[in-house]
């Protein structure tokens, strides 16, 4: 038995009917030549191969007595017929169905939430997908995990436990011992574990207080003093931590969810990158910036000042594959107020800076776990007020989106021996905050996954389709130290005007510099002739020849 974190069990208590708490992606995979069968069935015999390495699909829930700590996982055996599952998608005019159908699709199941009395995950197999190039055939597949068992970089590792480097799928060794079907612990037993627990977790909080105080009184007089979070004056800086303007997006979210995906060339953003020394999350942010900036003026609704991103930022250690989430979240101002799309990418980049450095600081403070005693009521209760009241509706926000950005593999990857051709993210939309959109590396493309409110946002495809503008945008814009193509032509008044003060200057700097010839002649001249008086001139001191002493000379 493992209790839950605290951050892990958030997501627990935070989930409702309009919010379902599981992250996942969207795959088209396409199929070995010759496949023959169904591949949800190929799927279930793989993943039975791999359970010895993938814990988080063979653990389940275990709740605490009246649930008055944090629930815990328990090892379980999955029934991969009711984890794996196959979908018909419909023919469209007699051909195969499309990406769009498969979007609609994961709009239509994203709502529904897992059953907590099973393993937190599943897997939907899309059959009737178009085929390929040469006729091959495909497969779409749509992966649910909960966010209490995973965060992106534990489904990252999760996804290089299941996926192979070849067709081939590699052989991986059997767990000897048999895993229990049933869980039973007592409750005196479970209440002392509890109660220990809490105990441990108090303890370590009242150890690093003092440490944890030093390190907050340092963060936040260095940002406060150099404008990295409410910007400097007039404006110089990129303020992070201001409120955001209202707008459709900054509502209470319902029921519904609209699904969307783009796909753009890594190579060619690693290029531009380079180009501005900026990172991939830069970009990826500027990138989104352009597109909410283009969707949100066709709408004559673009907010006077910028819209501004929440950022999940990892706490995980370099080499951390654990199962679990080590997460928190920063903001980002966007810039979207900017018009000058050069002058744009250097306020997103002087902002994600500004990010880092208070970030930085607070990196190692940061809580991912917490004592539980009565918060599961406590924050299941808010929860449900929270989103029946409309809440969202009525407060500021901080923020009017989320952008994640999780680096993925770079190499082609294998399931069950059929190749994954695309890795679409889809996350989560809470209330306030109906839009997420969640980026991905994969095999040379950055996939996107936007997750929007049905209600806030129908139309989430303009958006993707705002994406793609962007970075027709972004590799169009003339690289440090090359000439602007789209500068105004000088006109004929401001090209003589222009040579006029040219001429001028080369009047005056040749006048001056004769004029500096003849005083330096002048001045250097009377210098001399000086030093030759004086040099020659008999100091008044001095004996003359002859013995007697004459007077002062003249």
């Amino acid at each position: 038995m493992h209790q839950l974190s605290g951050l892990d069990a958030t997501f627990l208590y935070l989930e409702t009917p309009q919010m379902p708490m599981h992250v996942g992606a969207l795959h088209v995979l396409e199929l070995p030549p010759g496949f023959r069968g169904r591949f949800a069935t190929a799927l279930r015999k793989h993943i039975a191969a791999r359970l010895p390495i993938a814990p988080v699909l063979r653990r389940r829930l275990w709740w605490m007595p009246l649930n008055m700590a944090n629930p815990a996982w328990v090892d379980a055996e999955p029934d991969l017929k009711q984890h794996v599952v196959e979908i018909r998608l419909p023919r469209i005019d007699g051909h195969g169905a499309g990406i769009a159908e498969l979007e609609a699709e994961v709009s239509r199941l994203h709502p529904v939430l897992l059953d907590r009395s099973r393993p937190l995950w599943k897997m939907h197999v899309f059959e009737g997908l178009a085929p390929g190039s040469g006729g091959v055939r495909r497969v779409g597949l749509y992966t649910q995990l909960h966010h209490a068992a995973v965060d992106g970089q534990a489904a990252v590792a999760l996804a290089n436990a299941l996926m192979d480097l070849t067709p081939e799928p590699r052989v991986v060794a059997k767990s000897d011992a048999r895993r229990p079907r049933a869980y039973k612990l007592e409750m005196t037993e479970m209440l002392r574990g509890v109660l220990g627990n809490q105990a441990q977790k108090v303890a370590e909080i009242v150890r690093r207080l003092p440490s944890t105080v030093g390190t907050l009184k340092d963060a936040a007089t260095q940002a406060v003093a150099g404008g990295a979070l409410f910007g400097g004056a007039k404006g110089a800086r990129p303020g992070n931590l201001t409120l955001a303007p209202r707008t459709a997006l900054n509502l209470s979210v319902t029921e519904g969810r609209a699904f969307a995906t783009a796909t753009l060339p890594l190579p060619e953003l690693r290029e531009i990158g380079r180009a501005f020394d900026a990172t991939i999350n830069d970009l990826v942010l500027m990138l989104c910036s352009s597109a909410l900036r283009r969707y949100f003026s066709r709408r004559r609704e673009l907010p006077r000042k910028s819209l501004v991103a929440a950022v999940p930022i990892s706490l995980r250690a370099k080499g951390d594959d654990s199962p679990d989430n080590q997460a928190s979240m920063s903001l980002v101002n966007l810039g979207t107020h900017i018009a000058d799309p050069r002058k744009r990418l250097a306020h997103v980049m002087a902002a994600t800076k500004a990010m880092k450095s208070t970030m930085g600081s607070l990196k190692s403070i940061l809580p991912t776990d917490f004592p539980s005693l009565g918060v599961p009521w406590l924050m299941e209760a808010a929860t449900a007020l929270y989103g029946k009241a409309r809440v969202a509706d009525r407060i500021p926000q901080v923020a009017n989106l989320v952008i994640s950005n999780v680096p993925g593999p770079p190499m082609t990857l294998y399931l069950a021996g059929a190749r994954m051709l695309s890795n679409y993210p889809t996350s989560i939309v809470v209330h306030g905050l109906a839009l997420n959109i969640t980026v991905q590396s994969y095999d040379g493309s950055l996939d996107f996954g936007l997750m929007a409110d049905a209600q806030a946002m129908p139309d989430v495809r303009e958006l993707a389709e705002a994406l793609l503008v962007a970075f027709d945008d972004l590799r169009s814009l003339p690289r440090p130290g090359e000439p602007d193509p789209d500068a105004p032509a000088p006109s004929l008044v401001g090209l003589a005007t222009r040579a006029t003060r040219g001429l001028t200057g080369a009047v005056t700097g040749a006048v001056t510099d004769a004029v500096g010839k003849v005083a330096r002649t002048v001045v250097g001249t009377a210098v001399d002739t000086a030093v030759a008086q004086v040099t020659r001139r008999p100091r008044v001191d001095a004996k003359p020849r002859g013995g007697a002493r004459k007077g002062p000379a003249r």
